[in-house]
């Protein structure tokens, strides 16, 4: 009962940190906010209490109420505790760090309102153990964050990024309300957790594998994947804080649902291999634009949009351990970076240029290369890899090749001819760590959730293409990436940096699509 309870005071809490906030602070503003913030560490608290809770006493479904195989249920298990500490985590920092960017603003206590609000509609959602009150809890993030988007109504850029977030939004979630009914008729109840359990025990209707599909364009349109990812950039036109606030699960919470129904994606062959390409190719197209974007939000929500793309792009792969241990790890460094971009600003124009930058040519690049790849297969075997990846998944080892890539990049700047013995020592032990790191966290990450969430399925011959396909494409991009200052001053690569600067004008597209520049919506 206690363990009940505690699951249930995070949202509690909150709700009552956006009442205080929405009673318009008043004279007594200083006051409220530091009751806002109070209630907020107090969620966090008792987050953590529920995750100890969880440890103590195992998963378990709660029922609230309604009719039978149709009622609400709350879910305690890994995934809700993980992201419950998750979301109270960021949203405690966020309104902390809300209270003085907004200082003085006449409304600031609606937006601090909003900001809770929209925090307890995402922890809703994490511990949301029916269909129904898993699709009401979507429903309520979006049109929350809606509200936050717009909290300069009268910026034209903004209404136009929210509108179009507006309509995306729209399609997802009756993406996810198909899906929803088709799973509650295929499976004749609404608790996701009987719903998982037939699902892995191989009961695979009809109506199942098509609310497969459904799911992953539902996920694909939450988490601004290709081709409908322009309004993650464009809603840098709200205040800072809502950038971050992304990151408590209203951005992943593509990922979160994928691996909330792991088990029914699981039936869909074709979903996963749409996931991974759609999400493989958004990581690769975020990635590269990124790098031309002048401005430091936009180069961040870029970043986002790749990253997004590499966590679909590991469920797609049935790594789902992995993509939970994604969403955890890069909410809190990119609600940092969020939060910290204009320290960092002033932290770069400060910092004075040395001397000439050593280039590496094709033989360090392809030297680097088989360094990284080396070092890495060295630790994996330290791991229990073996040539017959009895160890290890064929999917986690591949996507362990992937992120070594990155590591090769800075390698092959240690083994430029003109680069002094300590950067060369450096980046072989940045190279080192990083192989250390993924193996060991792969491993603790797996192990935690044996049990909570499926294991890797054993690759057919259209995984094997898929993960051949990855590797050779991330392959590619990195050596194009470490060989840059080789063609950079070709005149072809002036002209491709203005296309990648304008994300290739598919957003462009998009925009002209569903009319988002029309003079007379504008007007």
């Amino acid at each position: 009962m206690l363990l009940n309870l505690l699951f249930f005071l995070p949202p509690l809490l909150l709700l009552a940190a956006a009442a205080v906030a929405f009673s318009g602070l008043g004279r007594r503003r200083r006051q409220g906010i530091v009751a806002v913030q109070a209630l907020a560490l107090a969620a966090l608290l008792g987050a953590m209490a529920a995750a100890g809770g969880l440890i103590a006493a195992g998963p378990a479904s709660i029922a609230i109420g309604g009719p039978a195989d149709f009622g609400l249920v709350v879910r305690i298990d890994l995934v809700s505790a993980t992201m419950l500490a998750l979301v109270t985590g960021i949203g405690w920092i966020v309104l902390r760090y809300a209270a003085t960017y907004l200082d003085g603003e006449p409304r600031q206590g609606a937006f601090l309102g909003w900001l809770a609000l929209t925090l307890v509609a995402v922890l809703l959602l994490v511990q949301a153990g029916d269909l129904a009150s898993f699709l009401a809890a979507w429903v309520g993030t979006s049109l929350c964050l809606h509200r936050l988007l717009l909290f300069y109504p009268d910026r034209l850029q903004a209404r136009r990024a929210a509108r179009k977030k507006f309509l995306v939004a729209r399609l997802g979630d009756l993406s996810l309300l198909l899906a929803a009914v088709l799973l509650a008729a295929s499976y004749g109840t609404s608790d996701i957790a009987a719903i998982q359990s037939r699902a892995l025990a191989g009961d695979a209707p009809d109506g199942a594998v098509i609310a497969a599909g459904l799911l992953a364009l539902a996920a694909l349109l939450k988490s601004a994947q290709f081709p409908t990812h322009g309004w993650l950039t464009e809603v840098m036109e709200a205040p800072t804080p809502v950038s971050a606030l992304l990151h408590a699960g209203v951005i992943n919470a593509g990922g979160f649902l994928l691996i909330r129904f792991a088990e029914v994606l699981l039936l869909s062959p074709g979903a996963l291999a749409a996931l991974v390409m759609i999400g493989g190719f958004t990581a690769l197209f975020g990635s590269l634009v990124m790098l031309a974007q002048p401005a430091v939000k936009t180069s961040l929500a870029w970043s986002t949009i790749a990253q997004m793309g590499f966590m679909i792009m590991q469920c797609g792969l049935g790594l789902f351990a992995l993509a939970l241990l994604h969403i955890v790890c890069h909410s809190l460094y990119k609600a940092h970076a969020f939060l910290a971009s204009g320290g960092a600003v002033e932290t770069v124009a400060a910092i004075r240029r040395p001397g000439p930058v050593a280039i590496p040519g094709m033989r360090a690049v392809l030297r680097a290369f088989g360094v990284a790849l080396a070092i890495y297969a060295s630790i994996g075997l330290a791991f229990g890899l073996s040539f017959g990846f009895a160890g290890k998944s064929p999917q986690a080892i591949a996507l362990g090749a992937i992120l070594i890539f990155g590591v090769a990049y800075l390698i092959a700047q240690g083994l430029a001819d003109a680069a002094p013995r300590a950067l060369t020592r450096r980046t072989a032990l940045y190279a080192l760590a990083a192989s250390v790191s993924y193996f060991a966290l792969q491993s603790a990450a797996e192990w935690l959730a044996s049990g909570a969430l499926p294991p890797t399925p054993a690759p057919g011959p259209l995984e094997w293409a898929l993960l051949a396909l990855a590797i050779l494409s991330f392959g590619l991009v990195a050596v194009a990436q470490a060989t840059f200052p080789l063609w950079a001053t070709h005149p072809a690569a002036a002209g491709l940096r203005v296309h990648l600067a304008n994300g290739l004008y598919a957003n462009a597209l998009f925009d002209r699509l569903i009319g988002n520049w029309s003079l007379r919506r504008d007007a």
